[in-house]
C-alpha cells in the first residue's frame, strides 16, 4: 500500500507501528500477515521458528523483503490440537510429550502443571533454545531487526528477562520495549464483529495526537486449518483474526491514516533513527 508522501513538523508527527504476530505457526496466519503488509497497514510481523509453517514463512518473507521482520521468540505453545517443540535439547522446558508447555503462567482454563510456571526450568536450558531460534531465523533471513517474546514469557522472571536483553545486545537486535516513549495504541477495543471494530479503528486513528504508537495483533483467516486451532478460553480463534485481516486491509482504515498524517513505521525504521 502506498501513502502520499506529506510534510510534517516534527512536533506534529504522529508514527504508528502496526505490528503482525505469529508468522510461521500456520499456513492461514502466513499468508494473512503478508496480505496485512502488502493491500494493509502492517509494517512489522513476528516470526515463530519453532513451528511448522516456518519453511513456508521464509519464502514468503524472502519475496517481500521490504517487511520487517522480528523473532518471537517461543518458548509454549498454546493450541490444544496443534503443538510445537523446542529445536535443541531441552528438557526443564517441555512436557512429558516433547512439547513446549501451554502456558507460560498457570491458567485455570488448562489443568495443573501446564505452565513455564510450575516447571523446573534451567537459564541455560532457555538460553541455548533462544540462541538456536535466532540463529536458525537470521540464517534464513539475515534481515532481522528485532527481538519480541511470544506470550510475553521474559515477564516471567528478571533472570529471563536480563536473558533476552543480553542476546539482543550480543545479536545486535532491538527488543519490544527500545521505544521507551512509545504508547500502545488503543485500535477496536473490545468491538467484537468486523464492522464495530473498523468503526472504532477509525475513531481511535481520528483521535491520535503526536507521539510514537504500537498495535500488536494477530492476522489470520476464517479457514478450515484455523478454525481447527484453540484452547478452552479462546475457541473463536478463526473468526477472530480473520476479523483483524479484514480490519487492517480496510479501506476505511488506510483512508483515516492518511487523511491525519500518520507515518506508518516499523521496528527497523525506528531502529534506524536511534
Amino acid at each position: 500500500m502506498c501513502m502520499a508522501a506529506l510534510t510534517i513538523n516534527a512536533a506534529d508527527k504522529i508514527t504508528l507501528i502496526v505490528r503482525g504476530d505469529d508468522i510461521g505457526s500456520t499456513h492461514a496466519a502466513n499468508v494473512a500477515c503478508i496480505q496485512c503488509y502488502r493491500d494493509g497497514i502492517v509494517r512489522s510481523v513476528e516470526l515463530m521458528v519453532p513451528c511448522a509453517w516456518f519453511p513456508e514463512a521464509v519464502r514468503l518473507l524472502k519475496e517481500n523483503p521490504g517487511l520487517d521482520v522480528g523473532v518471537h521468540l517461543t518458548l509454549t505453545s498454546e493450541w490444544e490440537k496443534m503443538k510445537w517443540r523446542p529445536l535443541t535439547h531441552a528438557q526443564t522446558l517441555v512436557d512429558p510429550d516433547g512439547y513446549f508447555f501451554p502456558m507460560v503462567w498457570p491458567n485455570q482454563s488448562f489443568p495443573p502443571k501446564s505452565s513455564l510456571k510450575e516447571a523446573q526450568w534451567k537459564l541455560s536450558e532457555i538460553e541455548t533454545e533462544l540462541r538456536a531460534q535466532i540463529e536458525t531465523a537470521r540464517r534464513h533471513l539475515p534481515r532481522i531487526s528485532h527481538l519480541s517474546c511470544h506470550m510475553g514469557f521474559a515477564g516471567l522472571d528478571p533472570a529471563i528477562s536480563a536473558l533476552v536483553k543480553k542476546l539482543a545486545d550480543e545479536y545486535g537486535l532491538a527488543t519490544e520495549g527500545f521505544l521507551t516513549t512509545a504508547k500502545p495504541f488503543q485500535g477496536w477495543g473490545k468491538a467484537a464483529t468486523t464492522e464495530e471494530r473498523i468503526r472504532r479503528f477509525v475513531t481511535s486513528v481520528e483521535q491520535l495526537q503526536p507521539g510514537t504508537y504500537i498495535f500488536i495483533e494477530h492476522p489470520g483467516m476464517n479457514v478450515p486449518e484455523m478454525q481447527a486451532i484453540g484452547h478452552k478460553g479462546y475457541e473463536n480463534v478463526a473468526e477472530d483474526r480473520e476479523a483483524v485481516t479484514r480490519v487492517f486491509t480496510s479501506p476505511e482504515a488506510k483512508a483515516a491514516i492518511q487523511r491525519k498524517g500518520i507515518v506508518l513505521a516499523s521496528y527497523s525504521d525506528l531502529k534506524q533513527e536511534h
